[in-house]
């Protein structure tokens, strides 16, 4: 076994365990961290098969932009995992049998793959080439139209998002920044003058024998 076999077998072996761990671990953030791990193991297989620019794509596009955000809206959202874990069992059946069927549609596609087939003419093309050269001239030819409708699709979440995110609210306060950088101080602080009065006389009552008294002299 040559150094590139034990590489791929030791990020593959890495790259199970953080899949396993990101369907177990019983904290959001850890899983998270583990499918960061995952990725990154991705990439390094993808080096090995000398596909440079998926392996770097793979690493900017998911680890550095992707799964940040996740995480940070992970850290940021208080996540009640005792209610997530509520009614597990109950759904567990349904649950198995979508992943085994997932599972075998995922194994009847690869295993076309692992058949030995004469090398094409884009393979000796980038043997000679750039493997990132030869993928752009694909996706700006043969595969244009599937390019286009998914930037669209992008393009049209990207908008849902920020419709959604600054549609107005009935039960939200929403304060103009430029009415505050516009404020001045007669706005803020009215000063009224009030007339001046006397305050009144305290009434000092007399006591009981005092009263009983004065009406026995008169």
């Amino acid at each position: 076994m040559d150094v590139k076999t034990g590489l791929f077998y030791l990020f593959a072996a890495v790259l199970l365990f953080a899949a396993f761990r990101v369907i177990t671990a019983r904290n959001p953030v850890y899983a998270a961290l583990y499918l960061v791990l995952a990725f990154f193991q991705a990439s390094a297989i993808w080096l090995l098969l000398r596909a440079e620019f998926l392996a770097i794509s793979l690493v900017l596009v998911y680890v550095g932009a992707v799964m940040v955000l996740f995480l940070f809206v992970v850290m940021m959202l208080d996540i009640n995992v005792d209610g997530l874990r509520q009614g597990f069992w109950k759904h567990f059946p349904l649950a198995a049998g979508v992943g085994a069927l997932i599972a075998l549609e995922m194994a009847a596609v690869l295993m076309g793959g692992f058949r030995l087939e004469a090398p094409r003419a884009g393979a000796a093309a980038a043997a000679h080439g750039s493997n990132t050269l030869e993928l752009g001239k694909l996706l700006y030819s043969e595969y244009l139209y599937p390019l286009e409708i998914a930037a669209v699709i992008l393009l049209v979440a990207i908008v849902a998002a920020i419709a959604l995110t600054l549609r107005t609210r009935k039960d939200s306060k929403y304060v103009n920044p430029s009415d505050q950088v516009r404020v001045k101080a007669r706005d803020r602080v009215r000063i009224v003058q009030m007339p001046v009065t006397r305050a009144a006389e305290p009434v000092v009552e007399a006591p009981a024998d005092a009263a009983a008294a004065k009406e026995n002299k008169a």
